[in-house]
């Protein structure tokens, strides 16, 4: 059974309070409350090699990339509390307690744990997600693409230049954009996606109502990207019954009013717990766990403040136990016009894979790519 949306944005609740304390102290206040946890410390190569070996670090979802440290995050009638620490560390202090013990186990196991492939790609390595807009006013490129012909161009040239995905979509959902109908929406998108099939891409849908996924699918879209994350009408019985690779994202409200004072305890923890339910009723209406990508939706009902904290949180999904994907670029939190954002744009995209993010989604492919390239050379130097 589907569930709604219920995350618009609560103007009138100020945030709850922020507590950091040491590893004990934050032990016997968590019992009430699972804590999640985010990976830290994030290391490579031998180095990383050899404190797996050791029991120092663990191996982050099954990739090349370890973690020595966790934060652990949970919620008390106060608020929301944090404390840092080693493995090592806290393996001792919880191996007495069995109960908390199996929690922690079970909170990093969800971290370790290799991820399946998902439409069709292994996430051992990180993927780019090329942004087509076929929109007279998406915040970027509004009408650049907006006829047929010079969106299936710019496809193929995102392709060329390495995206693994094309990511296509007919709707704004820019702040203050206002929605089409999902005939137009279709009408925009269907020849790009016909064409960019028929030449071999891989193609994702940015859409969030059931009839367009639909008619993208039959075009020859095969993963649906949905900033509702399946919360609309018949979205999420579609999905399922296509068995189509899903990404859920987060939002606070509706494009044309998400930006009007989002509020949130910790952000990153929030998000985690809404995207934790999303995948819990996906799983429950016949969507397997490994068909999920989750995106925190940066710049959908969040502040700066959030965006960036989210960002520096970002390994905390990894404890959902499905891949990440994570699209900040050219957005308006990076500062100065949209064309001057690449530098941004590229800084938050390796910070996101340093952190075991899978999957990212951009505009300028080919930039992403060699920063990529050099990140993974530094990664394996001896």
């Amino acid at each position: 059974m589907e569930t709604p949306n219920n995350n618009a944005a609560a103007v009138t609740i100020p945030p709850r309070e922020y507590t950091t304390m040491d590893l004990s102290t934050f032990l016997s206040a968590a019992m009430v409350c699972a804590p999640r946890v985010r990976p830290l410390a994030t290391i490579t190569g031998p180095v990383a090699a050899a404190a797996v070996g050791s029991g120092a670090a663990q191996w982050l979802a099954g990739s090349a990339r370890a973690f020595a440290a966790v934060e652990l995050l949970s919620r008390t009638k106060d608020g929301v509390i944090s404390t840092a620490t080693p493995l090592p560390a806290l393996h001792h202090a919880v191996k007495r307690e069995p109960a908390l013990r199996a929690t922690i186990e079970d909170a990093l196991h969800q971290l370790t744990q290799p991820r399946p492939r998902w439409a069709g790609f292994a996430l051992d390595r990180p993927l780019v997600m090329g942004i087509l807009n076929v929109t007279p006013d998406s915040f970027s490129d509004g009408g650049r693409f907006a006829d047929p012909a010079g969106a299936i161009a710019h496809g193929r040239a995102l392709i060329d230049a390495g995206a693994d995905i094309v990511d296509i979509g007919g709707e704004s959902t820019r702040p203050g954009a206002l929605p089409v109908t999902p005939d137009d929406e279709f009408a925009r998108i269907e020849p790009v996606i016909k064409a960019l099939a028929a030449a071999g891409a891989s193609i994702s849908v940015d859409t969030r109502h059931a009839s367009v996924m639909a008619r993208a699918l039959e075009a020859g879209a095969r993963i649906i990207n949905d900033i509702a994350a399946l919360s609309h009408p018949g979205a999420m019985a579609l999905a399922a019954k296509m068995r189509s690779p899903v990404v859920l994202m987060h939002m606070q409200g509706e494009p044309a009013t998400m930006q009007q004072a989002p509020q949130y305890d910790l952000a990153s923890l929030d998000i985690a717990e809404f995207l934790d339910a999303r995948i819990a009723a996906c799983l429950s209406a016949g969507i397997a766990r490994d068909a999920i990508v989750v995106d925190p939706g940066i710049g959908f009902g969040k502040t700066k403040a959030h965006n960036l904290e989210i960002l520096a949180r970002i390994g905390l999904l990894h404890g959902l136990g499905t891949g990440v994907l994570v699209g900040a670029s050219r957005k308006s939190f990076l500062g100065g016009p949209v064309e001057t954002r690449l530098a941004g744009s590229l800084a938050i995209a390796i910070h996101a894979v340093q952190q075991g993010v899978q999957i990212v989604r951009v505009h300028d492919v080919t930039e992403t790519r060699a920063a990529f390239a050099l990140t993974e050379a530094l990664a394996a130097a001896p």
